[in-house]
């Protein structure tokens, strides 16, 4: 049975929009439900049902020092200062997860991001950001950092610090720091990986 009957899209924005359902409950009874999405109304996922990704999360380890991750301090407006994230951004039209990671990593760090292939191909699948209120996806990236940080590329919106962390740092910034939700679970796995073969958590 089908719980929603019509959809409205109640904005007009370039990345994110807003999206009314007359929602069906349990019961039958119609309620307003509430939803954003990066897609236009035709491509909403309650509609196609694919599971194709609007952005991307790059875990990042230091080609000349394995033992440090890539992250990134960024001044987040709805929160009105900095916290504590792994590099990522939006997948452009026609681009892969792989050239949209490959670009942003350069955008927002100045850095070069060479993609590292190995691992169970299930563990890249895009996975929901939040099914309550986004129709969202996301996959993570996996790969090596080679360059020094700059600033250069970034976007007049856009207040990034990158850094270099260690594992020590990586445990401080979980206990002490505000961190996005993603960024947290990928410095769990950071923190217990092998040090001697730093990607076999995704064997």
């Amino acid at each position: 049975m089908k719980r929603f009957r019509k959809i409205k899209q109640l904005t007009n924005n370039r990345f994110l929009n807003l999206f009314h359902l007359e929602a069906i409950n349990k019961k039958g009874g119609v309620f307003d439900y509430f939803f954003v999405s990066r897609n236009d109304q035709e491509h909403l996922k309650l509609l196609t049902h694919e599971l194709k990704p609007e952005g991307i999360v790059i875990y990042a380890l230091m080609r000349s020092d394995p033992s440090k991750l890539i992250m990134i301090r960024q001044y987040r407006y709805p929160l009105d200062e900095e916290i504590f994230e792994l590099p990522a951004g939006l997948i452009d039209y026609g681009e892969s997860a792989e050239e949209a990671a490959m670009r942003e990593m350069k955008e927002e760090t100045g850095m070069k991001l060479t993609i590292y292939q190995g691992g169970k191909p299930s563990y890249r699948r895009p996975f929901f950001m939040g099914a309550g209120f986004t129709d969202e996806t996301s996959t993570t990236i996996y790969g090596w950092a080679e360059g020094e940080s700059d600033i250069v590329n970034q976007e007049d919106s856009e207040m990034i610090h990158t850094l270099m962390v260690d594992r020590t740092e990586a445990e401080r910034i979980l206990r002490e720091e505000k961190v996005s939700m993603r960024g947290a679970y990928l410095l769990m796995h950071f923190i217990h990986s092998d040090q001697e073969s730093p990607f076999s958590f995704l064997d």
